[in-house]
């Protein structure tokens, strides 16, 4: 008698091609899932492989539109970064993926669920809180984190003698590198980048261009944004309302300048200077865009806390509506301008230096002397410290 019904994330890979031999072999029933984040795939061969190697079924879904209008967008109504550098492409998609793969096992009456994230990294930690959130009475086998298995499979080398022990393909990366790829972002780790000190070959981006070789011609474009969120694009060739559409766009023009999340959240940020109240944006920025950002990278997406931060983001995205020329040139983008047609936070009138309306300077006089009354103050300790403020 088996030992139940597994619901595999499969991608294809010599890993989880291993892992879905592995658990045939240990008595399990398998189904698998495959979900289309926007990375470029053959799914036909995909499915075709996991077939032969003794799947039940093969689930391939399009969570494209849900990745970019439920989790792409809402990075870019947030800002969102983590420390400083990482757009979340990874942390966004996991989400998604964990969600439409417990839809898959609850449909197909999965005792379990499955994954190859490896037992060092964070993806494992974002799937299996998504998995007990949504189902909390869920079984999760993780391979790479059973003796059984990361025993008999020490390494690389003993996953390519078994695949080749029982006639399972593989195909190499370049540099033996794993890379995860959606719409996104690509990333890439492993092999020769795990010396920090070691330059990426040129050849080895899938999503962007060497600046070097990328076109001497810019492109210049128009995002629209209503209440955060990108609703049209305009191009030289032609405009574009539909998420996906639009995504996929700016991802092309990407290829040779700045990837979409690049460019959507430059051109949020300015507009937001131009129609977000500042107080509301500072408040966001210290405690929405920072802490979503932090939630998304720990896996903490299907959390009491995302939620309640998220309805505060919603709010503040409230009166984020105009649009932002941009020129996208050789890896960068730049702001070209910004409007609204219906937000009147900026006025051109009242910012002039040639105009007094609504405004006396004399105001600022009696502004000046309030706010430095405890500098006054602050001064006056300092010198009876011995402490010289003009000092060099």
């Amino acid at each position: 008698m088996g030992k139940g019904r597994v619901c595999l994330a499969y991608s294809g890979g010599l890993d989880t091609s291993c892992i879905l031999r592995w658990l045939l072999e240990e008595g399990y029933e398998v189904v698998c899932f495959l979900a289309n984040v926007g990375q470029e795939e053959d799914w036909a061969a995909v499915e075709q492989k996991a077939l032969k190697i003794g799947a039940k079924k093969m689930i391939i879904e399009d969570l494209r539109r849900e990745f970019v209008e439920e989790l792409c967008f809402r990075a870019i109504q947030c800002n969102a970064i983590y420390e400083g550098r990482y757009l979340l492409g990874t942390s966004l998609a996991r989400p998604v993926i964990a969600r439409a793969q417990m839809r898959a096992a609850q449909q197909e009456g999965c005792d379990y669920v499955s994954h190859g994230c490896t037992g060092k990294g964070n993806d494992q930690v974002r799937f299996e809180l998504a998995f007990y959130t949504i189902q909390p009475t869920i079984k999760i086998i993780a391979p790479w984190r059973d003796p059984k298995f990361f025993t008999r499979f020490a390494g690389r080398n003993d996953l390519l003698e078994y695949a080749a022990k029982m006639n399972i393909p593989v195909t190499s990366t370049k540099a033996n590198l794993l890379i995860d790829a959606n719409f996104a972002h690509t990333s890439y780790e492993a092999g020769i980048l795990e010396d920090p000190n070691h330059t990426p070959p040129s050849d080895m981006w899938l999503m962007t261009a060497d600046p070097l070789t990328a076109p001497n011609e810019p492109t210049e474009i128009t995002l629209h944004f209503e209440k955060g969120i990108p609703v049209k694009l305009v191009t030289p060739d032609g405009e574009l309302k539909d998420s996906v559409e639009l995504f996929r766009k700016l991802n092309e023009i990407g290829y040779i300048h700045a990837p979409a999340m690049t460019i959507l959240r430059l051109a949020h940020l300015d507009l937001e200077g131009l129609v977000l109240d500042a107080q509301v944006r500072s408040l966001r920025d210290q405690f929405v865009t920072h802490n979503w950002s932090i939630y998304l990278y720990n896996g903490m997406y299907f959390s009491p806390e995302r939620e309640f931060i998220e309805n505060s983001l919603l709010f503040s995205q409230k009166r984020v509506n105009g649009e932002v020329k941009l020129r996208c040139y050789k890896g960068n983008a730049y702001v070209l301008g910004r409007s609204s047609s219906t937000e009147k936070l900026y006025s051109a009138e009242e910012a002039s230096m040639d105009s007094l309306d609504n405004f006396s300077p004399v105001d600022t006089t009696g502004f000046i002397g309030i706010q430095s009354i405890r500098l006054k103050k602050y001064g006056l300790q300092k010198a009876e410290e011995g402490e010289k403020l003009s000092r060099a």
